[in-house]
């Protein structure tokens, strides 16, 4: 159900697909076949992973699909493999569905595809009418997983890839792809490296070249905990050498007490954090630009002083996840801590930002611009800082390493997966508090000449655009109150802002809202109630549509359309007949 005025589903549009295959005939085929369906376009191919990225990041054309052969790299093991692929492509984007492909029935990368978050999987040679109806439930956001032999295998699995004898071919193969992959890697890092330390520190290059190296430490991180040998504990002997229990506890449980999976191949929890933040620090620098329809606080900034105002939340975040640890917060403590968390994080960024001692002259009067804005905390606090979803869950994770639940999935910490997860979320909490930070500031100094030249895009300096910017966010906050919002706890989501690498972007989440449900007003109750009624209706209108519109074809072709066949068959013959008779007549009348 979109709630969304303007939003439109891909049920209700053209499908577009991006095929991913290193076989040309294959893609020719598929993508003929596929566009005798009108709902259906591949709008793009590649046959490689850097490709592929091209054309996602670049978001031209939109993609809603992607369709992947799985076999890819084989025949190369310096080429990422169809695995590889599906793993990076979902850490970058886990909402775009992915169908697998494949020729092979390998149940280790079916079950490590599976585990990525794939949503599909059939195999190579299956029919193709049969094929067109999977992508269709695929791209619209079902499941589906084609069971044989390899795939029931891949349920029994383990979450973590399990240790191979050494000298199986699988292994020396991953081993191979692991060093191959980390030659490529360590060589790019010294090179960016070696331009960090000759660019000058105020240019914006350095900027992006320290994104550009955090990029490869993630990649790095990725190839090393996809690719590298896992090593699997050794039994206590029964001659006496067991493990005391306060050994196996330290390394089966982390400073919190709670026991978690430990894997060799897994990050500590700081370097895995540190990633999460690099990756995000990144996509900043690439684009801060609004691509949804919703209007934000920060679209009123320019782009450097956006992005200016995300890093330091950042990095505010980061200090009060340090306070956190060394106060020894206890994880039963952090839905009390969750209002002094955030009011302490949007009062250290607005105070930083600005200058503590920033003041502007307004009239007669010279005002101290930080203490005016926070007086603002309770308006921003529930306008803005108490509907920031999921707050509690994602600090827990980072401090004390719990699984992080998104989706109704459960992701144990460490892993891509949850590093993909927990970066979603972390960026929506730094885009609104941006959005917190700023609202105070249009609500009181506004059109103040000297904000206006020190923070303003040049697009929106004038008063009559930065009265309608202000109108526009007056009635996004009406919207969001009495519609959206209902529609979101009504439908089990939340809809997060998060940055894609070329701007802000707009991604669902499914979490249970059956609390806040009962709490919402009589009239947000009633959009509610508007909602079931239409899910109610709609199918049967659309019933009695189809019938009244298969009756009518009925009658015009059936009745009407056999009618006028007739009778202009008649007249035909009439004129027919006429001539005949015309044509004999004359020739009797020659023989006369």
């Amino acid at each position: 159900m979109t709630t969304d005025p303007d939003a439109i589903s891909v049920s209700d549009r053209q499908m577009q697909i991006l095929l991913i295959d290193d076989d040309p005939i294959f893609r020719l085929g598929l993508r003929v076949f596929v566009e005798q369906f009108d709902d259906l376009q591949v709008v793009a191919e590649a046959d490689r992973l850097n490709t592929a990225l091209q054309i996602l990041t670049s978001g031209q054309p939109p993609v809603d699909l992607l369709v992947l052969n799985l076999d890819l790299g084989q025949s190369d093991v310096d080429l990422p493999s169809g695995l590889e692929i599906c793993q990076q492509i979902k850490t970058q984007y886990p909402n775009l569905p992915i169908l697998l492909l494949s020729s092979l029935r390998d149940a280790n990368a079916l079950a490590a595809a599976r585990q990525a978050g794939v949503e599909g999987y059939c195999p190579k040679g299956t029919a193709v009418s049969e094929l067109v109806n999977i992508i269709r439930q695929v791209g619209t956001g079902e499941r589906y997983w084609q069971e044989t032999p390899a795939t029931r295998a891949t349920s029994q699995m383990p979450s973590t890839p399990a240790a191979l004898p050494s000298n199986s071919s699988f292994s020396l193969l991953r081993d191979r792809l692991h060093q191959s992959g980390l030659r490529q890697i360590d060589a790019a890092l010294a090179q960016v490296t070696a331009e960090l330390q000759n660019t000058p520190p105020s240019t914006l290059d350095q900027a992006i070249l320290a994104g550009r190296r955090r990029e490869l430490l993630a990649s790095r991180w990725i190839v090393d905990w996809l690719l590298a040998p896992r090593v699997t504990t050794p039994l206590p002997s029964s001659e006496g050498e067991q493990e005391t229990r306060e050994t196996r506890e330290t390394r089966e449980t982390g400073e919190t007490g709670e026991r978690y999976p430990v894997s060799n191949s897994e990050l500590s929890a700081s370097t895995w954090q540190s990633v999460l933040f690099d990756n995000t620090f990144a996509k900043i620098q690439y684009g801060v630009q609004n691509m949804t329809d919703i209007p934000l606080e920060i679209d009123i900034f320019r782009s450097d002083r956006k992005r200016e105002l995300l890093c330091l939340i950042l990095r505010k975040l980061d200090d009060i996840l340090g306070e956190l640890r060394f106060s020894q917060v206890q994880s039963e403590q952090l839905p009390q801590k969750r209002t002094a968390i955030l009011q302490d994080l949007w009062r250290g960024t607005t105070t930083d930002f600005f200058g503590k001692y920033y003041t502007l002259q307004v009239g007669y009067q010279e005002l101290e611009v930080v203490n005016v804005l926070l007086q603002d905390a309770l308006i921003v606090q529930s306008a803005i800082l108490d509907k920031i979803p999921q707050v509690v869950e994602w600090f827990d994770h980072l401090l004390f390493q719990t699984p992080l639940t998104i989706d109704n999935a459960l992701y144990s910490p460490g892993s891509p997966e949850a590093l993909a997860r927990a970066e979603i979320l972390m960026q929506n909490l730094v885009i609104q508090v941006a959005n917190a930070v700023v609202q105070p500031l249009l609500n009181r100094f506004a059109d103040v000449e000297t904000i206006k030249q020190n923070f303003y895009d040049s697009r929106l300096i004038s008063t009559r655009e930065i009265e309608r910017f202000r109108n526009n966010l007056s009635w996004r906050y009406r919207l969001r109150t009495y519609i959206y919002e209902p529609a979101e706890i009504f439908e089990s989501r939340y809809v997060l802002l998060v940055l894609n690498g070329r701007g802000i972007k707009k991604v669902s989440i499914y979490a249970p809202r059956n609390q806040e449900l009962e709490k919402l007003s009589s009239v947000q109750q009633t959009v509610t109630l508007l909602l079931e009624t239409r899910d109610a209706i709609a199918p049967r209108l659309r019933s009695v549509v189809a019938f009244v519109g298969k009756g009518v074809v009925y009658v015009l072709t059936q009745v009407i359309g056999r009618g006028i066949g007739l009778v202009g068959r008649g007249v035909i013959q009439g004129i027919g007949n006429s001539l005949q008779d015309n044509r004999f007549g004359n020739g009797s009348n020659r023989q006369k």
